[in-house]
């Protein structure tokens, strides 16, 4: 018996199950997998994603292991430039998603999360009550494990879902595209590259520790997955798509895959949830896909522990749906866009492409524009019935009079107050972390880094505290 478990321990289910076990309630995790995989097909974590290890502690570390890009470089003569966008890590960090997961695992158990692996889910069936989760061990033997509330994190084709019945809607964007990790003697400038043509399309990701992740397609060439790849077909596309095979030599890994566009309808069936690629898939297009997961994890672990501790109910647990629902469709119409405008192959529609780039991204509000979307700076989730903004947007970071970040003062796991010194909010003790700043309107943050409440009324804050399952019964009752 657990009080949450998690199913699949990739980023998403690491940084959920750290989370929860880091407000003292019991979690679970198992994988499938029964050792690390060591090479992944996602590489880039955005700004906004960084801001949310930041309010754990585990930024440094991930950008310990990377390389950061300033500039993204597209259709051979478009630069988006990153340096100005708003936040304390104003570029994408390159780096494989294993180095994150090691980050989040260490975290996870550091925490106290029970992490078990080799173990795969088969079915499930739920109560009032729990979640009863049939499993497989390495040995084939059947076992069964109880939980208040089951997270499936297990991935694309995830058996949490399947085991909910639920469908999975959408249809592959892209076939046949080729992954690869290589080295290059002649490698691009500092920034993701990215070509597209009749030819096909070809992006470059430096790792910066001399690796390159490669991806690329040949439209005329669609074989299935398990088709073998090799240097000279990379190569060959290199040469036709940006007019350079770069010196690519020395590949570690090299594969084939397909890309799918697909949105589970419900993200939450009673005390059943998924999140990242269980509840939504998109093409590779913009590196979203694991920071969209992260940013479920971030969203869905307060208000999981917050319901199991009983300071929240059904309204907040529906939040995480209603929030970030929207958000997976967002994201699935940006990549989608993006991907399809590589996919282009008849000359005079990549004419209008590149020049519409080019003339579109000499614009700053445009560059900003989608600096902040593929970011996730620019995520905000609509305001509960009877509030305005800024509730619902991000928090931007800001030092308080004791010299702490807010982003700092969220590693309490709490929300934070940010007050100037007038404002008294009332017996709170416990609830909040108050962040005293020297004058502005009262604001409330989530755990999550978006704001909660906005304000100078004592009453209405401590709705906003209950609503967002930070007041404990006790201390309800004390008022």
């Amino acid at each position: 018996m657990t009080d949450v478990l998690v199913a699949g321990a990739g980023p998403t289910g690491l940084l959920l199950a750290g989370d929860i076990a880091a407000r003292g309630i019991d979690v679970t995790l198992v994988e499938r997998r029964a050792d690390e995989s060591n090479l992944t097909r996602a590489f880039a974590v955005h700004a906004r994603t960084l801001e949310q290890l930041d309010a754990r502690g585990l930024a440094d570390a991930v950008l310990a292991g990377g390389n950061t890009v300033d500039r993204l470089g597209l259709f051979g003569r478009t630069t988006v430039d990153l340096r100005s966008l708003p936040t304390r890590f104003p570029f994408v960090l390159v780096t494989p998603q294993y180095a994150v997961e090691r980050v989040l695992e260490d975290r996870a158990a550091k925490e106290g999360a029970t992490i078990l692996r080799g173990v795969r889910v088969r079915g499930l069936t739920q109560d009032r009550d729990g979640v009863t989760v049939e499993c497989e061990d390495p040995d084939g033997d059947s076992s069964q494990m109880r939980a208040s509330y089951l997270v499936g994190t297990d991935g694309h084709h995830s058996a949490v879902r399947a085991s909910l019945g639920l469908d999975f809607p959408g249809a592959s964007v892209v076939r046949s595209v080729i992954l690869a990790d290589v080295r290059m003697t002649d490698p691009p400038p500092g920034l993701l590259t990215f070509n597209a043509n009749g030819e096909g399309f070809f992006f470059v990701v430096p790792f910066g520790d001399g690796w390159f992740r490669v991806i690329t397609r040949d439209p005329d060439r669609e074989l299935p997955d398990d088709a073998p790849v090799d240097m000279p077909e990379i190569v060959a596309l290199a040469k036709r798509v940006v007019g350079t095979d770069f010196g690519m030599h020395d590949p570690r890994w090299m594969s084939r895959f397909h890309s799918d566009e697909r949105q589970v309808p419900q993200y939450r069936v009673g005390r059943v949830l998924l999140a990242g690629d269980a509840a939504h898939v998109h093409s590779p297009a913009g590196g979203m896909g694991m920071n969209t997961g992260l940013q479920d994890a971030a969203n869905l672990s307060w208000k999981l522990a917050a319901v199991v501790a009983g300071r929240g109910g059904d309204e907040l647990l529906d939040s995480y749906h209603d929030e970030r629902h929207p958000v997976g469709k967002m994201v699935l119409r940006t990549s989608g866009g993006l991907i399809r405008a590589a996919l282009l192959r008849r000359r005079p529609a990549r004419a209008v492409r590149d020049t519409a780039a080019g003339i579109a991204f000499r614009l700053p509000p445009v560059r900003r524009r989608l600096g902040m979307r593929v970011s996730g700076l620019d995520i905000a989730y609509r305001p509960p019935s009877g509030c305005h903004r800024p509730v619902g947007t991000r928090a931007e970071d800001v030092v308080g009079l004791d010299g702490r970040r807010l982003y700092e003062a969220l590693r309490s796991t709490r929300c934070t107050l940010v007050s100037p010194a007038a404002f008294s909010p009332g017996d709170v003790d416990g609830a909040v972390d108050v962040l005293p700043v020297r004058d502005g309107t009262p604001q409330l943050v989530r755990p999550d880094g978006y704001v909660g409440w906005v304000g100078d009324d004592t009453a209405d804050l401590r709705a906003a505290l209950e609503r967002w399952g930070a007041l404990s019964p006790t201390t309800r009752g004390r008022e």
